[in-house]
């Protein structure tokens, strides 16, 4: 048996596959996170470790590979203890760190170390808040880890990193796959706080991104990853490497190999802000949406509920309904959010072409691929195929290639691709929303205005 685990925002998930990819076994443990300030978001370590050793415990024994939630920040002391609560992916404090991190290094030699402009989701801003604001804590750093590291660090004792996660930081010189000693002597970053880079298939590790592209075979340019979760992503292989300031540039989990992906903060997550406020479930929610025509009589939602990354780098963004009357019912609020996600995902894609991408098809997994209706929305608005894979295990199945790859049952990311990724159907694009798109650009610009 191969063994991955993802340690998610929500919960760690576990699957054991054969060396032909088909799942024997799949065990969950969730666990919460805390919000202690508005735009804070924030979890304690241990709740990962304990999760994670609940799942392997209901799972059979074998190498083990994991995939996480990128950009978190553990720090740990002198005798490895966790010195405060971890600062997560969609923590929003830090905004004036990023501008800070801009003007000491420049945006532009930035973009050329690192691939990536300064959000506030990333790890190195949240270093240097926790310099001005937790000065006690920070004195007293001695390692710092993503949330996956942090778990593989008490599985087996070793603190290591791979690029693809690494990459994330802020600290990572993306192009030569390895700590950027110029942005961390900017910023102050004591190299030896931060554990030895390896590539993915070296470590069986890659953040949850990465590993849940290998997951779904895309291992090479041409069939885009697109995640239907909480956040949204659209992510290509790229066919060389090259940096967009409004995308995140990341080394890929298969080694040599460069991604890049548009990420919305609130995708399926929007839509299940709505079940919570009209009281309803997925199910009947899908219906009721399914009723309506494309484009929901001129409705419009503006899916930036937790702000957003691409293609408005703005932790202030919010969401809004646009075109409401009253014929409009919960299914039409619904279609309209579906539609409203698919259009923030074609944002992504359309920047993606500009780094010279050229997508074939897509192929989609997370929460959101569930539902029928949702996925011919995605395929109509991007005008793209989209593949619905036979195995819908998300990041957990990258990592578990990737610890067939590093326990040499697989010959490579390609080898582990071929003989378990396979696909259970296309849907074709049906509906024309290149009007309603053009309408949708137009929101954003629109409501900044207004703030």
């Amino acid at each position: 048996m191969l063994i991955g685990l993802d340690v998610g925002t929500s919960g760690v998930k576990g699957v054991a596959i054969d060396e032909d990819g088909s799942v024997a076994a799949v065990a969950e443990e969730g666990y919460p996170f805390s919000t202690p300030q508005p735009g804070w978001a924030e979890q304690d370590p241990e709740d990962w470790v304990r999760a994670s050793q609940r799942v392997l415990e209901r799972l059979p024994e074998g190498p083990i590979g994991l995939a996480g939630q990128m950009h978190g920040l553990v720090v740990l002391g002198e005798h490895d203890e966790v010195l405060r609560p971890a600062i997560l992916w969609n923590d929003q404090r830090t905004g004036a760190e990023c501008a800070e991190i801009e003007r000491r290094i420049g945006l532009e030699r930035l973009l050329e170390l690192t691939g990536n402009r300064a959000l506030p989701g990333f790890t190195a801003p949240k270093l240097l808040w926790l310099q001005r604001h937790e000065p006690d804590v920070y004195v007293r750093i001695r390692h710092v880890l993503l949330p996956k590291d942090y778990v593989r660090f008490r599985l087996t004792g070793e603190r290591t990193i791979d690029a693809a996660d690494a990459s994330g930081t802020l600290l990572f010189d993306v192009a030569r796959r390895r700590w950027s000693e110029e942005v961390c002597d900017a910023l102050e970053v004591p190299l030896e706080w931060l554990p030895s880079a390896y590539e993915s298939t070296e470590v069986a590790t890659a953040g949850d991104q990465a590993a849940g592209a290998l997951g779904v075979g895309v291992t090479a340019p041409g069939a885009l990853s697109i995640v239907l979760g909480t956040s949204g992503v659209v992510f290509a292989v790229l066919p060389r490497y090259e940096v967009d300031p409004r995308l995140h540039v990341f080394c890929h989990a298969v080694p040599g190999t460069w991604h890049a992906m548009g990420v919305m903060l609130s995708a399926a997550g929007s839509l299940a802000w709505l079940r919570e406020v009209v009281g309803a479930e997925y199910g009947a929610l899908e219906a009721e949406a399914a009723r309506w025509e494309p484009g929901v009589e001129g409705l419009l939602f503006a899916p930036y509920l937790a702000g957003e990354r691409t293609p408005y780098a703005d932790p202030d963004a919010r969401g809004a309904f646009v075109g409401l009357s009253v014929r409009h019912s919960r299914g039409a609020l619904a279609r309209a959010v579906m539609e409203g996600v698919a259009f923030g995902l074609r944002d992504s894609l359309e920047l993606l072409r500009h780094l010279g991408v050229e997508a074939s098809t897509g192929r989609i997994s997370g929460g959101g691929a569930r539902s029928d209706l949702w996925v011919r929305v995605v395929a109509s608005a991007l005008r793209l195929p989209i593949e619905r894979m036979q195995l819908e295990e998300g990041a957990a199945y990258g990592a578990a290639l990737l610890a067939g790859i590093r326990a040499g049952a697989f010959a490579d990311a390609a080898d582990a691709v071929s003989r378990c990724v396979r696909v259970r159907e296309t849907v074709e694009p049906e509906w024309d929303y290149e009007d309603a798109y053009a309408r949708f650009r137009s929101l954003y610009p629109t409501m900044k205005e207004l703030r």
